[in-house]
């Protein structure tokens, strides 16, 4: 598998839209987990007020992470493929768990 940087820019009004969302792709997830893990996503504040996400994934393919957004209904603005890390720190602690 591979590892793909996911932009989602201003898919979510409300921090409870977000949480049903991750719900929503954490399920799809376990549904296929060989072609596509979710690692980790950094919520962003857009100027419109909503929320986007930078997303970490691990995929066997860009179609398969297509796949599972659609299944998850998730928004998806781009998709790409991650060459190499640059590890200066680890990320911080979150500020919700």
């Amino acid at each position: 598998m591979d590892t793909y940087v996911i932009l989602r820019r201003a898919g979510w009004r409300t921090a409870e839209d977000l949480q049903k969302a991750t719900a929503r792709s954490t399920a799809e997830g376990e549904r296929a987990p060989d072609e596509v893990r979710w690692i980790r996503s950094y919520v962003v504040a857009e100027p419109t007020g909503e929320f986007g996400t930078v997303c970490i994934y691990e995929a066997s393919s860009p179609e398969a992470i297509r796949t599972h957004a659609e299944n998850a209904r998730l928004p998806l603005d781009e998709i790409v493929k991650v060459v190499d890390t640059v590890l200066v720190r680890p990320d911080p602690v979150p500020a919700i768990s």
